[in-house]
């Protein structure tokens, strides 16, 4: 059988006859691996997965109501480095703008015509995969408006 090269730590590895395709080797480490990048693209792929992951993940909550806050008393130091970074993120985001959702409001007074959009390169916040532009009205103070309609 021909040597392959594990998908995880490149390692050579000689498959097992029963698994022709097998892209891991077996050591535990590359296992999990394997394991971990299976639930990662189920995940993605399968809606039913993903539904009964969440359903077990708010039943585990359910039943260990009180495991952050018991984790936070046990480890106190955790509970400092946490504190200090929700800080300075804190910090960051008071110093961005954030758009949101269902944000833009149709302006009456905005005139119809050419607009120019430009990428804001400043470090602003983006939910719901929201674009921010710039844009600038082009007007033509001189310009002849001509009435063009169909026949």
């Amino acid at each position: 059988m021909a040597t392959m090269h594990c998908a995880s730590c490149a390692k050579s590895f000689q498959p097992h006859p029963q698994t022709p395709n097998q892209t891991y080797c077996s050591t535990q480490l590359c296992q999990s691996a394997r394991r971990r990048q299976w639930q990662r693209d189920k995940l993605q792929t399968d809606s039913d997965y993903r539904a009964n992951q969440a359903s077990a993940q708010r039943a585990w909550m359910d039943r260990n109501p009180d495991i952050w806050r018991e984790y936070r008393k046990a480890h106190p130091e955790y509970a400092d480095r946490n504190r200090a970074a929700q800080l300075q993120r804190n910090a960051k985001a008071r110093s961005r703008k954030i758009a949101k959702m269902d944000v833009s409001v149709l302006l009456p007074h905005l005139p119809s015509g050419m607009y120019h959009l430009t990428l804001v390169a400043d470090e602003s916040i983006a939910k719901m995969d929201v674009w921010t532009v710039q844009i600038t009205v082009h007007t033509h103070q001189n310009a002849s408006y001509r009435v063009i309609a169909k026949r």
